[in-house]
């Protein structure tokens, strides 16, 4: 793939990720909580899964194909479970 259009995707894929993270830490927190979204759309965060472009294209890609609930569904399945295993080891500590 073109680094050009990886990067487009992942340009999208991004601000999907950021809009799913804001929400769900609204609907969950009640609250903003920068460092959260932060810790959640990090480069850091998304290396489990690989090269962090590369995950980020492929939220995009999802987006273009199947729409925003799609998106956020993959989200949900593949990345929220880890995330909130991390958050729960982070507050043991």
């Amino acid at each position: 793939m073109p680094a050009d259009r990886l990067h487009a995707e992942a340009w999208i894929g991004d601000a999907v990720l950021s809009l799913y993270v804001r929400r769900r830490i609204l609907e969950r927190d009640g609250r903003v909580d920068g460092e959260k979204s932060t810790r959640m759309t990090s480069n850091r965060f998304l290396a489990a899964w690989g090269d962090p472009t590369a995950v980020e294209a492929r939220i995009g890609r999802i987006y273009e194909a199947d729409g925003l609930e799609a998106a956020f569904a993959w989200i949900e399945a593949e990345l929220a479970p880890r995330f909130d295993r991390e958050e729960r080891n982070r507050h043991r500590r």
